[in-house]
C-alpha cells in the first residue's frame, strides 16, 4: 500500500480550504452566531454568576477576579472544540456520506493536498473563533492589549493540533457515532481538567502532572497568558510541547487518514 508523502502536499491545499470557506459562507448566520453569543453567555454564567461567589485570588503574584481568569479559558476551550468538532463530523461527513474527498480526488489534487486543506480549514475555524472571542471579550474590558494579540498565533496552532486529533479520529472511526468514544475520553476531561476554569494547583500533585500531559493545558496556559499580559511559568515548555506536539500529530492525520482514503 502506498504511504503518505508530506513532499506531496502543495498550494494546490488551498482549494480544499477556500471550498469549505465558500460553502461556510452560505451558512454564516448559523456559524458566527455560536462565537459572537458562547462568550456573552459565559461571562454572564461564570462571572457574573458563578464569579459572585468567588472571592479575588492571586494568580501568579497578581490579584484577579475569577472573570479574568476563566475568560482566557473560554477562548482555549473554543479553539479546541472547533477546530477538533471541524475535522471529525464536518470532515466524516464530507468523506464518507458525501463523497466529497473522492470527488476532489477524481480531479489534479492528491490526497494529501486534500488532508492538509482540511487540516488547514479547521485550524482558520479555531483562528476565527478565537478571534471573534477576543473581540466580544474586549467589549467587557478583560483582554489586557496589545499582548493579547498574542492570542491569534497561539490559538492558529492550537487550531491545527487539534485539527490533526480530529483528522486521527475520523481516519480510525468506521461510523460516526464512534466519535462519541474519544470525545468522552479525552476532549471532556480536557474541557474540565486543562486549567480552563480553575488553577491547575487546586488538584492533587498525581491529577496535576496528568493535566500536563494534555494538550489543552498548554494551550491555555499561553493563551491566558497573552490575555492578561502574565509570562507564564514553563513558557519554554508549553512553547516546545505545542510546536512539537503539533507538527507530530500533524504528521500522524496525513499517514492515517492516506490509509483510510487509500485502499
Amino acid at each position: 500500500m502506498q504511504t503518505a508523502k508530506l513532499s506531496n502536499i502543495s498550494f494546490r491545499a488551498l482549494h480544499v480550504w477556500r471550498r469549505n470557506g465558500e460553502v461556510l459562507l452560505t451558512t454564516w448566520y448559523t456559524n458566527l452566531l455560536p462565537p459572537l453569543m458562547e462568550p456573552v453567555l459565559y461571562v454572564f454564567a461564570f462571572g457574573f454568576g458563578i464569579g459572585g461567589l468567588v472571592e479575588d485570588f492571586s494568580f501568579q503574584s497578581q490579584e484577579i477576579s475569577y472573570l479574568q481568569f476563566v475568560a482566557p479559558g473560554v477562548v482555549a476551550v473554543a479553539v479546541m472544540f472547533w477546530s477538533f468538532f471541524e475535522t471529525t463530523y464536518s470532515s466524516f461527513v464530507r468523506m464518507y456520506y458525501q463523497r466529497t474527498f473522492d470527488a476532489m480526488i477524481a480531479t489534479s489534487l492528491l490526497v494529501e493536498d486534500v488532508i492538509a486543506g482540511e487540516l488547514l480549514w479547521g485550524a482558520t475555524k479555531a483562528f476565527v473563533a478565537g478571534t471573534i472571542m477576543l473581540c466580544m471579550l474586549t467589549l467587557f474590558e478583560l483582554p489586557v492589549w496589545p499582548s493579547a494579540f498574542w492570542v491569534l498565533p497561539v490559538a492558529a496552532i492550537g487550531g491545527l493540533l487539534f485539527s490533526s486529533v480530529g483528522i486521527i479520529v475520523t481516519a480510525l472511526s468506521p461510523k460516526i457515532e464512534a466519535f462519541n468514544l474519544p470525545v468522552f475520553l479525552l476532549i471532556f476531561p480536557m474541557f474540565l481538567f486543562s486549567g480552563t476554569f480553575f488553577p491547575l494547583g487546586q488538584l492533587p500533585a498525581w491529577a496535576n502532572q496528568l493535566a500536563h500531559i494534555l494538550p489543552l493545558t498548554h494551550v491555555c496556559a499561553l493563551i491566558r497568558g497573552a490575555f492578561l499580559n502574565l509570562t507564564p511559568r514553563d513558557l519554554g515548555v508549553h512553547v516546545i510541547y505545542l510546536l512539537f506536539v503539533t507538527m507530530a500529530l500533524c504528521w500522524l492525520a496525513i499517514r492515517l487518514m492516506h490509509r483510510r482514503l487509500v485502499k
